[in-house]
């Protein structure tokens, strides 16, 4: 079968609408019916009076959806560095945060993964579903911890620690309910940077488990025009947090974010150091990487 090829007009726009063939007629026409049924993901910006983060712009704030999603889960938790995450409360509060932080859990041969070696649970099932599905999880039985799932078998991205961005005072609100009383007032820094803290703060509850990233009326990822690129120089890779007892799994750099970020949940200087060195020397050969202090993975998977 063949098919006409379209030219570029060389005419003004107004002349090349007039020298249209009908075959450019029918595309613009699907076109613009694509562009309609994608525009239920554009969310308006917020209102001048919300408190925004001097690094954030809403200004086509576009919402992600499974294309997006369906990419090898080492991927896609490096995508998910510099995009947005939205909660969307009862009473229309929009809360924002940017990831600054994941980690991926690969699924089958990855020890550390709750689905390692295939094995299929109640609790692990959103993690075998389409990719953009949210796995929430309870730890220590009274914390949550939000996934996503990807490509690959069982195979998902823990999101660790976010900067807010929007909806600060509510945020703080929300993390206070779960802390003693009489804490002191927490900084903006410490509201989202950690993976249950961040599901404090944006109140993501178990009910999300198994449900759709790209589509839920509830909790979305957006991407930001104006701030979405992220440097490879900018990624650190590290060992994830929490899983020293899973031999080789412990230290494979499975855990991505952005260096310097004040909202980073743990800081590696190791691996800063080696990523430092790599870009110096390529071919240098790197020994294990450990954290800068003893015990901080449960500090920084408990809410503090």
């Amino acid at each position: 079968m063949t098919t006409r090829k379209r030219k570029r007009s060389l005419l003004p726009n107004s002349e090349s609408v007039l020298n249209q063939t009908d075959g450019d007629v029918l595309f613009k026409r699907l076109i613009k019916s694509q562009s309609h049924t994608s525009s239920r993901t554009v969310h308006q910006s917020v209102s001048k009076d919300q408190h925004l983060s001097p690094y954030f712009s809403v200004k086509d704030a576009v919402r992600l959806g499974y294309i997006f999603f369906n990419q090898p889960c080492a991927d896609l938790a490096k995508a998910f560095l510099g995009k947005v995450l939205v909660r969307k409360l009862s009473d229309g509060t929009e809360l924002r945060g940017r990831v600054v932080e994941t980690e991926a859990y690969l699924g089958g041969e990855d020890k550390a993964s709750h689905s390692a070696g295939g094995k299929r649970t109640e609790r692990n099932t959103a993690m075998f579903m389409e990719p953009g599905t949210i796995y929430v999880y309870p730890i220590y039985g009274i914390y949550l911890c939000m996934n996503v799932s990807s490509q690959g078998e069982g195979a998902a991205v823990l999101l660790r620690s976010l900067e807010p961005l929007n909806g600060q005072d509510v945020m703080r609100g929300l993390r206070a309910a779960k802390r003693k009383e009489g804490a002191k007032t927490l900084k903006d820094k410490e509201l989202c940077n950690g993976p249950s803290k961040l599901c404090q703060a944006l109140d993501i509850q178990r009910c999300f488990d198994r449900r759709d990233l790209a589509t839920d009326s509830e909790l979305w990822l957006e991407r930001d025009p104006e701030s979405e690129t992220v440097n490879a120089g900018e990624v650190v890779s590290a060992p994830r947090i929490g899983v020293d007892s899973h031999g080789e799994w412990a230290i494979k750099p499975l855990r991505f974010y952005l260096k310097g970020h004040p909202c980073v949940s743990v800081v590696n200087r190791d691996a800063e150091r080696q990523m430092h060195s790599q870009s110096c020397t390529p071919s240098s050969v790197l020994g294990p990487q450990r954290l800068t202090r003893e015990g901080e993975s449960a500090e920084n998977f408990a809410v503090q």
